[in-house]
């Protein structure tokens, strides 16, 4: 069929009404819409929210395939309520030139449970030591408009003045890795008690917010956007909040796990909770939840990170750093944000649809729940509780810190322009 109703749906949170699909649009939002003609999904007070768009994924194609594939990590993507994913440049080879972009954009378009904007490098193999093909990416057929050395930092401070004035030309943004690498040579953790107690190398606030406090500037003496990728310290959200203060075009995004988990589960030793920036302290998960719902943080980006199981099933020095987080991201958005009062539904929709999209120009993305919009859309039954098990993830890792957590909220439908790719929890 090509027409959907939901009927009794909560669009964002709000009074329960009815939402009208026909083909790849929503025709009508109201209540008591007829149902002639129309496939009836009873949503009996679920929450409807625009497709959720995430700014930061991996999907590891190409490359490394044993950690994830555009078709996996898209099916995952579909599973946790999302519409549209920014596929990171750290693939092999590097996402640095028109070809490899588009590789990865044909392949999302290929598989079709999200649409997939890949995300261009800033250096030549992200080796920091040459800007790469940042025009020709944004003129391919991927349109890239966001670029980033993601797990690595631009530390050099003319190429990162460089790449913002580049790509002021065509309105793009560059999203930084905030990580000064002298800073953190050798660390393993959060610098702090705990990683003096257990031995570890420490990883200091500092060297995540002297790049962000460096790059603001720059973006305010170039004229240029920047993004914070994963802040993740109360340091580094004065500095963007005192950014944001004077003008300056930056946003910053927070990833779920820096929400809900601290560096004290660093104590199991287990490589699960390895990541970086590192899990901080509960000082700074306050500030960040605070900082997420005043504004100064915009969004919540997943940074999902999948690995194969030998590369976590170590010892903790030779773990990879990463988790998964594509389908557990609105959870924990749930609990941490929506359950404490920090956020209403609508604020959710605005952090994890509306802003990203915009960020990113995601075309027909984060647009209102209304007649005569693309029809992309996610429906969560809010009042589900449930223990987290990574067997039944669409993602092919399964490094997710959450495994027998319980955890609220289900994703149980998601639409792209109209066609299912959730339907009762499961993928179409």
């Amino acid at each position: 069929m090509s027409k959907i109703l939901i009927r009794g749906a909560k669009v964002l949170g709000g009074e329960p009404q009815d939402v009208l699909i026909d083909g790849a649009v929503i025709e009508a939002v109201g209540t008591g819409l007829p149902d002639e003609g129309a496939e009836v999904v009873e949503a009996d007070g679920k929450v409807l929210l625009p497709g959720l768009v995430d700014l930061h994924t991996h999907l590891r194609e190409p490359g490394r395939e044993d950690s994830e594939t555009v078709l996996t990590g898209t099916r995952a993507a579909a599973s946790g309520g999302y519409t549209a994913v920014f596929a990171m440049a750290n693939t092999f080879p590097v996402a640095d030139t028109a070809g490899v972009v588009e590789q990865v954009y044909r392949l999302g378009q290929e598989h079709g449970y999200c649409d997939v904007q890949p995300i261009g490098a800033v250096t030549v193999g992200l080796e920091g030591k040459k800007l790469a093909e940042l025009g020709a990416m944004h003129e391919s057929a991927a349109g890239v408009t966001v670029f980033s050395d993601d797990g690595k930092c631009v530390d050099d401070a003319v190429i990162m003045r460089r790449a913002l004035e580049y790509v002021k030309a065509f309105g793009g943004v560059v999203a930084q890795h905030a990580q000064e690498p002298r800073l953190t040579e050798g660390a393993q953790m959060n610098e702090g008690v705990v990683s003096a107690e257990l031995g570890l190398g420490g990883w200091p606030a500092v060297a995540e917010e002297s790049i962000i406090a460096r790059d603001v500037l720059l973006a305010e003496h170039v004229g240029s956007r920047v993004h914070i990728c994963h802040l993740s310290t109360a340091g580094s959200v004065e500095i963007v909040r005192w950014a944001k203060s004077r003008g300056i075009d930056v946003t910053a995004e927070v990833t779920p796990h820096h929400l809900l988990l601290t560096d004290e589960l660093v104590r199991t030793y287990d490589p699960v909770y390895k990541v970086n920036p590192p899990l901080r302290t509960e000082r700074d998960v306050t500030a960040l939840r605070e900082a997420l719902a005043d504004g100064t943080i915009d969004i919540v980006a997943t940074d999902h990170a999948p690995h194969p199981h030998e590369d976590k099933d170590c010892e903790w020095a030779a773990a990879a750093m990463g988790m998964v987080g594509l389908e557990t991201a609105l959870s924990v958005v749930q609990q941490t944000m929506v359950e404490t009062g920090l956020l209403d539904w609508a604020g959710v929709a605005d952090r994890m649809s509306f802003k990203p999209a915009r960020i990113g120009r995601a075309a027909g993305h984060g647009r209102p729940v209304s007649a005569g919009e693309p029809a992309n859309l996610t429906l969560v039954d809010t009042a589900y509780r449930g223990a987290v098990d990574p067997a039944g993830f669409a993602s092919r890792s399964r490094n997710t810190p959450y495994e027998g957590r319980e955890l609220p909220g289900r994703v149980t439908h998601t639409w792209l322009r109209g066609k299912a790719t959730l339907v009762d929890g499961k993928l179409a």
